[in-house]
């Protein structure tokens, strides 16, 4: 039987997957249902292709002066309920996190071993 292809390239989302530029944005609610951020960016392991860790923008007041907090995607599960994704990370854990003010910061495996440990989970790679 011949493999017909029937995807479509502008496909957002199916039932099981989703596109990267549809989880920038997505509400993160801690615990309870208190919103405490929204997914900024994902960032992708390049030889795996494994997410690492979705870049959480938090705090602020209407998209200015928020900062950015890389959280382990394990720590995140989506929530048909809510439209978003659902972590058991409290706002003042987050407060207290590692966190990003640009894009030359230290994205090292050091770095990554202080944010997995700050959340509690043993990271990917070891």
């Amino acid at each position: 039987m011949a493999y017909e292809q029937t995807a479509n390239a502008d496909t957002k989302e199916t039932h099981d997957l989703i596109a990267s530029d549809k989880v920038e944005g997505t509400d993160v609610y801690g615990t309870g249902d208190d919103k405490i951020g929204s997914i900024e960016r994902l960032i992708i392991e390049k030889r795996s292709g494994r997410v690492s860790y979705a870049v959480m923008s938090f705090g602020g007041f209407l998209g200015i002066g928020h900062d950015h907090y890389p959280l382990p995607w394990a720590k995140l599960t989506y929530d048909e309920d809510l439209g978003g994704y659902r972590t058991d990370v409290s706002k003042e854990q987050v407060e207290g996190a590692p966190k990003y003010e640009n894009d030359n910061d230290d994205w090292s495996s050091d770095r990554g071993r202080q944010i997995y440990d700050h959340y509690g989970v043993a990271p990917y790679w070891m």
